[in-house]
């Protein structure tokens, strides 16, 4: 397990650079004398090129050895880190932030899979959790740390201290991490098949929406607090909506096995979330402890979602189960890509921070709206077949 703590680091740098921003918005707009909305960019871009990047180098990429792949990614990621932490302007902070989230998601693909083909199969699953801890674990923690060397030290040592995270990891890695064995390639006509298959695209879509309103919101928790409560400082509503991830992905998981209703469950994840959204904005203008509480709430659904999302669609057929995964996580960072250009167009707009929880409820509501509609045709689609199985018996 020791190669696979070099992969979790790697996943802890990650998880912390895809996050940080959003409590640093102000200091690095100050810096850059740019406005939030437009520093907010640098989120969309990160996201973005996380999305698109895994599935384009697994194309262009198969039959390359896993291990080397593995390694350059992560230096991608770093020498981005690095960039970001030395641009001067806000173009400069853009490009820099698209070559770091390129590196990170080619690196979050293909380090789950190495820490699974590193361990034998009865620790499989011990190993998957290790790497992704990492990266939740990234964010939970690493976020306001990242913030609070940033109140003292400015931004600038926040991407100093990922671009180190990364070194090291690289270093260990590099110098550690033995041969991976490949998967076979999934041919290009799998992929796109996946996007118009009836049973998959409507999970892929829930998550998509899901996370336009919640990790796109995520984005401008600064704004918003501040607009709607008069909050300067942000780290500790950041570890409140932290420690609402950290609950509920530990408990999502056991609730799922031990009901096996994986739908209802996603039902009531997304009914919560647009709940604690809409109401974030009151509570934080008449008691901030209030806003505390909405945080916990959003953040316990928002990272309690994915569980039974990839639970449902790891039960389709087995030549449809990975496809379908590697497409959900694309969706995952697509929807906070454009949940964050939303927001950001929406600030620029003139429209008011406190009035994004909103319109982020409404989008959780519409990806309510769509989960209900697919299981009530996915149960009619079951009856007629039953009842067509009676007529020709």
């Amino acid at each position: 397990m020791g190669k696979v703590w070099l992969l979790a680091l790697g996943a802890f740098a990650l998880g912390l650079d895809a996050y940080v921003m959003a409590g640093l918005l102000p200091v690095v707009a100050g810096d850059l004398r740019a406005s939030v909305s437009l520093v907010g960019q640098m989120v969309t871009v990160f996201t973005l090129a996380y999305a698109v990047a895994a599935p384009l180098v697994a194309g262009l990429m198969a039959g390359v050895r896993p291990r080397v792949v593995i390694v350059v990614a992560l230096g991608v990621f770093t020498v981005g880190n690095a960039v970001t932490a030395l641009a001067p302007s806000l173009g400069a902070l853009l490009a820099a932030r698209v070559v770091a989230g390129a590196g990170a998601g080619v690196y979050a693909a293909l380090s789950t899979a190495a820490a699974s083909a590193l361990v034998p199969g009865e620790r499989r699953g011990r190993a998957l959790a290790l790497v992704m801890g990492g990266m939740s674990t990234g964010t939970v923690l690493g976020v306001p740390v990242g913030v609070l060397l940033a109140g003292h030290a400015g931004w600038r040592s926040t991407m100093w201290l990922v671009t180190g995270l990364g070194a090291v990891a690289l270093v260990g890695l590099a110098a550690l991490l033995p041969p991976v064995p490949a998967d076979p390639p999934v041919p290009a006509r799998a992929r796109l098949a996946a996007v118009a298959d009836q049973e998959v695209a409507p999970i892929v879509g829930v998550s998509f929406l899901a996370a336009v309103a919640s990790l796109g919101l995520y984005t401008y928790l600064a704004p918003v607090l501040a607009s709607a409560g008069g909050v300067t400082e942000v780290g500790p509503y950041l570890w409140a909506w932290g420690i609402g991830g950290v609950v509920g992905s530990l408990v999502a998981g056991p609730l799922v096995d031990r009901t096996g209703k994986a739908a209802a469950l996603v039902g009531g994840v997304l009914v919560t979330v647009a709940v604690a959204q809409v109401l974030l904005p009151l509570l934080a203008s008449a008691a901030l402890p209030g806003a505390a509480a909405a945080l916990v709430l959003w953040g316990a659904a928002g990272w309690a979602l994915q569980v039974p999302q990839q639970h449902r669609l790891l039960a389709l057929r087995d030549d449809r189960g990975s496809v379908a995964l590697a497409l959900n996580n694309s969706a995952l960072y697509l929807g906070s890509a454009v949940g964050s250009a939303l927001g950001g167009l929406a600030l620029a707009a003139g429209a008011e921070g406190y009035a994004l929880p909103w319109a982020a409820g409404g989008v959780a509501a519409l990806g309510l709206v769509l989960h209900l509609w697919a299981g009530r045709r996915s149960r009619h689609a079951a009856r007629v077949g039953t009842l067509g199985g009676y007529e020709h018996s």
